[in-house]
Formats: C-alpha cells, sequence, structure tokens
C-alpha cells in the first residue's frame, strides 16, 4: 500500500515536535537543579574562588618585670601576600614591590634575658594533633585550637595565656581568576594581647641567674608578703630556641640528662636538713614543751637502747670534729644547728605535734604560686608510714624528722614560704609572680617567734654556722642546711634567710643540689645576693 506525502506529514511532525517538548523540558529541569537547588553551592565555590580570607596575626601581651623591663616582647616581620590561581595564598619575606594593601605583620616572641628567665616566662610552642579543635576552659570565647596556633608551654607563657594571647583579625580581598588582587572588601582589626607586669626585681633576677650559672640547684627571692622577686633553676634553657624552630638546640635540651626544663623551685622535693629546725623549735614553744629557760646537754650522740638494738644518733660537731656543744639552749641551738638538741625537742614534741605544726607552716601543701608544675612536699607520719611502708612508727623516725631528714621532703618554694612566716611575725602567704598579696595569720605569739628568729639571727654572727655573713655589718636571720641524700658523702646544701632581721625585705632560700655543706656552698651565693640587694640601695 502506498501513501502520500500529505498522509505521512503529520506523524513526522508531530515526533519532532514531541522530541523539541521533552529537549526543552530537560533543560528547564536543569535550570532549575543549577539555579534554585545548587545556586548556593555555585555561588560559594565562585565566592571563594573570587575572595580570599587573609588572617592578621595579633601580637602576643609582653610580660614585664616590676620596673616595666622587657621579660617577653615580639619581633615584628612584615610580610607580603601572593595569592595562587586557586583557593589560597602564601605569605612572602619579599616585600619590596608590594603596595601597603598587600602588606602584613606577622610576630615572633622574643625572650630578651633567654635562660635567665626562662622558667618564669615560659615559651610557646605549636598545638599538637590532640589539641586541634580543643578549646581553653580558662577562654572558651576564643574558640578552638587550629592547626599552627602557638599556646603558651610553661611559666607565665602557660598559666596567664587567655591574657597574653590576642584576637586575630582578618582581611577580605577580591581577586580576580588569576589571583591578582582586586580590591579589599573588608578588614576586622587584630586585637592586641593584654601585658602582664610580675613583681619580678629585672637586675636581681639576672644577678641570680650569673650566680647559679655553674651549678645545679635553684634559688628563691621574695618579699615577707610572697611577692616573688627572682626565681632560678639551674640549669636553665633558651626559650627562644623553641621559637625559632632550633631543632638540634631543642633536642639538645630534651634529651639533656641535667633536665634543664625541670623548674627545682616549685617541681622538685628535697630533704631540708637543718633548715626545718626552726620551724620544730617554734612547734614545741607555741606547744609549751620548751621555753626560752629551757637547756639541753649535748654530749655528741643520743644512744637508744631498743629491742631490735642499739641505735646512736650523733651531732654534726662530734661526728666532724669530736667536740661537744655542751649546755645549749634554743637559741644556741639554733646557732649551732645542735642535732642533739633537736632530737630531743622532738621527742618531747612527739610525731603527731611535728605533724600538725609542719602543716601549719605550709609544708605537705602547694604554696599557690601562679605558674605550672608545682608539687607539695611530704610531712611523714605513723599513719603515712604504715600505709606506704608497712612500717611501725619508732622513735628514731622523730629524730630524724626533727632535724630535716628521714621521709621529710620539701620543696624550696615551701621552704621560704615557711621561713616568710616568721619574717612577717606570722603571715603564711601564697607566693606569686602577677597580682595581689594573699596572705592569712597563723596565730603565733610573738615572743616565740622573736625567740627563733634571735636564734637565727645568732646563725649569721661570729659563733654561729653561716660564717660568710659574719662581717656583713647588719643583722640577718639566717639558717643553713646540709641534708644527707642517700649517697656516701654527698649531700645537698641550703641556706636561707631574711634580711634586715628587722622590717625585712628579702626572703631569700638557696639550693645547691648535691653540693656539699651549706655554710660552705649555699651560704656565700646567699651573702652575694644581700650584697647586691643593700647596695643597690646605697
Amino acid at each position: 500500500m502506498f501513501y502520500s506525502s500529505e498522509e505521512k506529514q503529520p506523524g513526522i511532525v508531530w515526533l519532532f515536535k514531541g522530541l523539541l517538548f521533552l529537549s526543552f523540558l530537560i533543560l528547564f529541569a536543569r535550570l532549575i537543579e543549577l539555579q534554585i537547588i545548587k545556586g548556593s553551592y555555585f555561588r560559594s565555590l565562585t565566592d571563594n574562588n573570587r575572595i580570599r580570607k587573609v588572617r592578621i596575626d595579633a601580637p602576643r601581651g609582653r610580660i614585664l618585670a616590676r620596673g616595666g623591663e622587657v621579660l617577653a616582647d615580639n619581633v615584628e616581620l612584615k610580610k607580603s601576600i601572593i595569592f595562587d590561581s586557586t583557593y589560597g595564598y602564601i605569605k612572602s619575606d619579599k616585600v619590596e614591590n608590594a603596595s601597603d594593601e598587600e602588606k602584613i605583620s606577622e610576630w615572633k616572641r622574643n625572650y630578651p634575658l633567654g635562660e635567665k628567665a626562662a622558667h618564669i616566662t615560659g615559651y610557646l610552642g605549636e598545638v599538637s594533633q590532640d589539641e586541634v579543635s580543643k578549646v581553653n576552659p580558662d577562654c572558651i570565647d576564643r574558640g578552638p585550637f587550629k592547626l599552627g596556633d602557638l599556646v603558651g608551654r610553661g611559666g607565665l607563657e602557660e598559666r596567664y595565656d587567655c591574657i597574653l594571647d590576642g584576637v586575630d583579625g582578618e582581611k577580605l580581598i577580591e581577586v580576580d581568576t588569576t589571583g591578582r588582587k582586586v580590591r579589599i572588601l573588608g578588614e576586622k582589626k587584630a586585637i592586641s594581647g593584654s601585658d602582664l607586669r610580675t613583681t619580678i626585681d629585672y637586675s636581681l633576677q639576672v644577678k641570680v641567674a650569673e650566680l647559679m650559672a655553674d651549678k645545679k640547684g635553684a634559688v628563691l627571692v621574695t618579699d615577707p608578703k610572697g611577692e616573688v622577686l627572682a626565681l632560678y633553676s639551674s640549669p636553665s634553657f633558651d626559650p627562644n630556641y623553641f621559637i625559632n624552630k632550633q631543632t638540634d638546640k631543642v633536642n639538645k635540651i630534651l634529651k639533656d640528662k641535667n633536665m634543664p626544663m625541670f623548674n627545682r623551685v616549685i617541681g622538685g622535693v628535697y630533704h631540708p636538713g637543718s633548715t626545718f629546725k626552726p620551724f620544730v623549735g617554734l612547734a614545741a614553744l607555741e606547744e609549751g614543751k620548751i621555753d626560752k629557760d629551757f637547756h639541753y646537754e649535748d654530749k655528741g650522740q643520743v644512744i637508744l637502747e631498743t629491742p631490735y638494738g642499739v641505735f646512736k644518733y650523733g651531732n654534726w660537731y662530734f661526728s666532724q670534729y669530736g667536740r661537744t656543744e655542751g649546755q645549749v639552749d634554743l637559741v644556741r641551738a639554733l646557732a649551732r644547728s645542735t642535732d642533739t638538741f633537736f632530737y630531743k625537742v622532738g621527742e618531747l614534741l612527739g610525731i603527731d605535734y611535728i605533724d600538725k605544726w609542719a602543716k601549719i607552716f605550709g609544708f605537705d601543701s602547694k604554696t599557690g604560686i601562679d605558674i605550672p608544675g608545682e608539687i607539695a612536699g611530704l610531712v611523714p607520719n605513723p599513719e603515712w608510714k604504715l600505709r606506704v611502708k608497712g612500717e611501725s612508727w619508732f622513735l628514731g623516725n622523730t629524730y630524724h624528722l626533727s632535724i630535716g631528714q628521714g621521709d621529710l621532703a620539701v620543696s624550696l618554694a615551701e621552704l621560704n614560704r615557711a621561713v616568710g612566716v616568721i619574717a612577717s611575725k606570722g603571715y603564711l602567704c601564697r607566693l606569686h609572680l602577677v597580682g595581689d598579696d594573699d596572705c592569712k595569720k597563723i596565730d603565733l605569739r610573738e615572743e616565740n617567734i622573736n625567740l627563733v628568729k634571735e636564734g637565727m639571727i645568732q646563725v649569721c654572727q661570729t659563733g654561729g654556722t653561716a660564717y660568710p655573713f659574719f662581717d656583713f655589718g647588719q643583722k640577718v636571720a639566717c639558717k643553713t642546711g646540709t641534708a644527707e641524700t642517700g649517697k656516701k658523702d654527698v649531700n645537698h646544701a641550703w641556706f636561707t634567710f631574711f634580711a634586715p632581721a628587722e622590717n625585712p625585705e628579702i626572703v631569700v632560700t638557696v639550693f645547691v643540689e648535691e653540693g656539699g655543706e651549706g655554710s660552705k656552698v649555699a651560704a656565700p651565693i646567699g651573702r652575694e645576693i644581700a650584697n647586691f640587694w643593700f647596695e643597690r640601695k646605697k
């Protein structure tokens, strides 16, 4: 059968019309998808390619000494912004041909005193992978940490990170498809961190660091109300190595067996030796176990006959020179550091009262100093010994404790704070580098404080154990200490003092780890500190 062209044409037309309609329908659906359904997505891709967000670093607040001298500040580094053709930008050190709008500032931390104040300032370090996306609970408004952020590590940098850290700004810059800047769309200014003024005496800090440069140990200088004037732990480290990414030097510090990053002022505890004796004497006075007229005859040693054997507890003067002190009272016993006297006083006082008063004087607890890493010392008692060692307490343990030995362990900061109680006539104060004094009054009789203080004054006078001070020219209340370490013929050297004895200005504690005798090793350093302090006043 045959059809004419006129009869075939309507079917073909309708077919083409159908195809054309379907094509338009597909195009219309795609247009709806691109502009309505996925429009915001593609717009964001376009904007991100066209608009770049440039971070403006905020300078960190400075750390200042009490006189305004700089302990930590910032060095400004000028950078130029170079955009790539994708989505990012790089910072270049080449700024010669860059316009002012293309320049930004970066800030690198700087520690002018280097290792001389490292344990005070701390240092800055990049956040770790574990810290990314977490927030500092002390300043949650700053938002989560980002990769590359710098945070305080140790010292005041860590303790006051929220105060020192600034708020970064941002620039919105429009670029063309090749990455060339077109215009600045907006800018949020960076907000600098706040400066931190400390109680540190700049020149005293430098002097103390110089005196301890070749020794292992620490020095702490405060006023009687707990203001830290100088704090130095030796060996030390240069925090600039970390910020400058001097990897070899950082690795050397981290591997050093002498642990230069360890803060011996607040992080270590040691037997205090005879520096503990003033507090045993003061406790016995307060409890009425002795008074100013109490005398004891030193015979060189105390001999205990027990079911477990015969034990001898000697006096240093007898052990070293074979001589005895004879009749001594509290003042003379402190001046001469007579061990046998304090064995007897400790026996009269008893372990429970020694434990009670040691804790009243702040031993066995942190000082509250405002840098991280502080640990508390240990005042042993029968309960502790039974729990930890599974042993009973004996009178010999009380003897050892009474002269600052046995299991007694204190930090340099704890001892200095306790000496401040005598210097301030009864105030136990929080140690601090920033902020106001925070003290509480201990109920002590002034005549008892004065009696102990008189003994400490005589330590630093002719006939006392602190012979470097015999010709000092004014009254200083002090105490030497030579503490056993458990190693044969190896002792820690201690010296602590406050001066002037009346109306004291400074409380100083010197510790030389495994240094030898306190009078020969630590006391001369104390003398140099006292000389510096009072000569400068002249």
